[in-house]
């Protein structure tokens, strides 16, 4: 908090904060554990799934009680990773379908009932899997108006031309933008 302050204190333009979680705590988790293969326990709108939405707004909260705020979420850092993690990882898996679900039945309304103005992202994870996870979750009308827009990585960007992924989903749903969230170089040993 305190190096959050003082970026947003030095810079000359707003800053625009967004936050994604790597994974709900050890009793929510399917396999008991904050690190490897595991989602959340049970389905959208049941009692595991309304108590992580509910830590997003507590995050929120906390926040804001030191006057930093955020301009997005995202649903899931890396949603599909969940399935493949080495088991050290930290990770939530979600299926687009289990992420429509969660945003439309959990996430969504909480965020709306909140007092924040905190958009909320979906995806989180490479462009490899548009245009079809948009199509699961935006095609839903109830999480589509939740959705302000595409989180998007580009690890995998070699292997899927932008035309067919990002440019797709743009045409699809041009309401919703489209975010590049993470990157680095160096990820692949070979490069």
């Amino acid at each position: 908090i305190p190096l959050l302050r003082r970026a947003l204190a030095m810079s000359k333009r707003q800053l625009l904060l967004f936050a994604s979680p790597w994974t709900a705590p050890a009793w929510m988790r399917s396999n008991g554990d904050v690190r490897g293969k595991g989602t959340l326990k049970g389905h959208a709108g049941d009692k595991y799934h309304k108590t992580w939405a509910n830590y997003f707004i507590k995050f929120l909260d906390e926040y804001a009680k030191h006057n930093v705020t955020f301009w997005a979420v995202t649903a899931q850092n890396e949603p599909l990773a969940g399935l493949f993690t080495p088991p050290q990882a930290p990770t939530i898996a979600f299926t687009a379908a289990q992420q429509r679900d969660f945003i439309a039945q959990d996430l969504g309304p909480a965020l709306a009932r909140s007092p924040h103005r905190t958009q909320l992202l979906m995806l989180d994870d490479q462009r490899i899997h548009l245009p079809h996870w948009a199509k699961v979750v935006l095609g839903n009308a109830t999480a589509a108006r939740y959705v302000a827009g595409l989180a998007v990585h580009w690890y995998l960007d070699a292997i899927v031309p932008p035309g067919c992924s990002l440019e797709a989903t743009h045409k699809l749903f041009p309401d919703h933008f489209l975010l590049y969230t993470e990157a680095c170089t160096g990820f692949f040993m070979f490069r």
